[in-house]
C-alpha cells in the first residue's frame, strides 16, 4: 500500500517537473522571440515614410477557403506617394499548404465602384485599399482579408537581414537606367540595395510587363532560398526589421504563424500568375493616357482556375 502511494507521488512529481520544463522553454521562446522581434524594429525604426494611417478594409476570406492579402508597393521615391507602384494578391490556403501570388497591370482598365472607369491603381489614391479591394472584387470576384501597404526601402533591410551574402539571381541584361544602380548580365549574388534596383528596372521594350516578370521571379527565388534552420529561428528578427516599413491590418501573430508555416515546410514553392494573362489585353489610349484594355470574363476565369486548385 505504502509503495503505491509512493510511486504514485514519484509520478505525479515527475510530470510536474516535465511541465515546469515544458512551460520554461515555451515562456523563453517567446521571450526570445519577442527580444529578437523588439531588436529587428529599433533597428529601422525611424527610416521609413509609409503612412501609419489605419485603413478602413472590410475583407473576407475567399470561397476557396484560403486566405488572399491584397499587396500595394510604393516605389515613390520622392514622387507622389497615393497610387500603387505595384499591386499583388497573395494566397495563403492553410489546408492545401499552397501559396500564390497574382500580379495585377496597374495600367488596366477597369471600373471602379462610385467612379466610373480609370486604371486600376486610382482606385488607391481615390479611396484607399477598401476602395481598391471593392475594384479587384467588382472586376475579378476576389474577396480579400488583409492589405499591406510596402514601402520597398524595407525590401532592402528585409533581404540584407536575411541574405547576408546577397541573393543569387541570374540578370538578364545590362540594367542602369532609373534604378540608383548598375547589373551586369549573369548569375550573381544581389544584395537589397542591387535587387531593388533589379526588380524596379522597365527601361526596356518590355516595359511594366518585364518589370511585373522580374518581381514574380525574383519572389520565387527568395521563397526557395529560404531554406536553413538559421533563417527560421531569425523569423522574428525579419519581422521586426520590416514592420516599420509596412502599414497592415495583420497582427504580428497572423505574419508569424503564416510566416513559420511557410518557412517549415519542405517545400517552398510560390505559384505565380499575371493579370492580364496573355491574349486577353490591348494596347489603348483613352483621353490621351495609355492604358490596358482588358477582357475581364476571360482573366476572371483564369483568376479562378488558378485560386481554385
Amino acid at each position: 500500500m505504502r509503495s503505491d502511494r509512493y510511486e504514485k507521488k514519484k509520478k505525479k512529481s515527475i510530470w510536474k517537473s516535465v511541465l515546469l520544463i515544458l512551460f520554461l522553454l515555451i515562456a523563453g521562446t517567446l521571450g526570445y522571440s519577442y527580444f529578437q522581434f523588439k531588436q529587428g524594429v529599433s533597428q529601422t525604426e525611424g527610416e521609413s515614410n509609409i503612412q501609419t494611417e489605419q485603413f478602413e478594409f472590410n475583407g473576407e476570406k475567399d470561397k476557396y477557403g484560403g486566405t488572399n492579402i491584397l499587396i500595394l508597393g510604393s516605389d515613390a521615391r520622392g514622387e507622389e506617394k497615393s497610387r500603387a507602384d505595384t499591386i499583388m494578391v497573395a494566397q495563403y490556403h492553410p489546408e492545401k499548404g499552397t501559396y500564390k501570388l497574382i500580379s495585377f497591370m496597374r495600367d488596366m482598365y477597369v471600373d471602379i465602384p462610385g467612379h466610373g472607369q480609370n486604371r486600376i491603381n486610382a482606385a488607391l489614391a481615390i479611396g484607399g485599399p477598401e476602395l481598391l479591394r471593392q475594384t479587384i472584387k467588382e472586376n475579378f470576384d476576389i474577396d480579400i482579408k488583409y492589405y499591406s501597404i510596402v514601402d520597398f526601402e524595407g525590401f532592402v533591410h528585409l533581404i540584407d537581414e536575411a541574405f547576408p551574402r546577397g541573393v543569387e539571381i541570374d540578370v538578364e541584361k545590362r540594367m542602369s537606367a532609373n534604378i540608383g544602380v548598375t547589373l551586369e548580365p549573369g548569375l550573381q549574388r544581389l544584395d537589397g540595395e542591387h535587387l531593388l534596383g533589379y526588380v524596379r528596372f522597365r527601361q526596356d521594350a518590355e516595359g511594366d510587363f518585364g518589370r511585373v516578370e522580374r518581381q514574380q521571379k525574383v519572389m520565387k527565388e527568395v521563397a526557395s532560398q529560404f531554406t536553413s534552420l538559421q533563417t527560421i529561428t531569425k523569423l522574428p528578427k525579419l519581422i521586426g526589421v520590416v514592420t516599420p516599413f509596412v502599414n497592415t491590418n495583420m497582427d504580428t501573430g497572423d505574419i508569424l504563424y503564416i510566416g513559420k508555416d511557410f518557412l517549415s515546410k519542405d517545400s517552398r514553392n510560390v505559384e505565380t500568375l499575371r493579370v492580364p494573362v496573355d491574349g486577353t489585353f490591348e494596347n489603348q489610349r483613352i483621353n490621351g493616357a495609355a492604358v490596358l484594355g482588358i477582357n475581364k470574363e476571360a482573366n476572371k476565369a483564369a483568376i479562378h482556375e488558378f485560386l481554385s486548385k
